[in-house]
């Protein structure tokens, strides 16, 4: 099965672990990407993960003149609302459905796991975490926004009704301005979701003082 999965970079904080984070990228990164953010965040050695870091696929990107770069969907525009195409969110979260079924087949327990993502890797992280069947341990969605909000009142999965969001965004973001970070935060709760809202001082970026508090949120989720 595993020839079949999304390429991915794996990185193991010890021996034997039984919990798992997948965290997608964004836009024309790799999973490579935050693969070095594993040690910046000190997880216990009592308390080994498994980190999975998928790399988007291939294709044209309407707004940067259709060149071909990592995307998790196309982007056609940067209106609010139209900004995610849905049939490329849709496409990415079964891929990465499969990686997570992998590793409940693994032996994972799926309330041992976080689905993460920053930005375009975000709106997976929301659309996939919010329907999947099983309890997870959490989303992480970092600078980022949701596709087609609509759409989570009558897709929503049960099972998470009450999952664990920790959500942050950069002040000063000029990518994926603050406000779209808000918006995600105010369907989530409009819907009966309670999310943490964390803000830095920082652009479209991660910086250390949220790393610490997403170790913090980790810890809590797969301890």
């Amino acid at each position: 099965m595993s020839d079949s999965l999304i390429p991915h970079v794996e990185v193991n904080t010890g021996d034997n672990p039984q919990a798992c984070v997948i965290w997608m990228h964004g836009l024309g990164d790799s999973g490579h990407g935050f693969a070095p953010i594993v040690p910046e965040l000190q997880l216990p050695e009592s308390m080994p993960v498994k980190f999975l870091f998928p790399h988007a696929p291939v294709r044209p990107v309407s707004i940067n003149n259709n060149m071909e770069m990592p995307a998790w969907y196309d982007i056609k525009s940067l209106d609010f609302n139209s900004r995610a195409d849905l049939t490329g969110v849709e496409e990415s979260a079964q891929q990465i459905k499969q990686l997570f079924d992998a590793q409940v087949e693994a032996g994972f327990a799926p309330e041992k796991i976080v689905l993460a993502g920053f930005s375009q890797g975000g709106v997976i992280a929301y659309h996939l975490g919010l329907r999947l069947p099983q309890r997870i341990a959490g989303i992480l969605a970092l600078s980022t926004y949701m596709c087609e909000p609509g759409l989570i009142a009558e897709q929503a999965s049960e099972a998470n009704r009450d999952v664990p969001i920790f959500v942050a965004h950069g002040e000063q973001d000029p990518v994926v301005p603050k406000i779209l970070g808000e918006m995600a935060v105010k369907t989530l709760q409009e819907n009966g979701y309670e999310p943490q809202w964390h803000t830095y001082q920082m652009q479209h970026n991660v910086c250390m003082e949220e790393i610490q508090h997403v170790s913090e949120w980790l810890q809590a989720r797969l301890g």
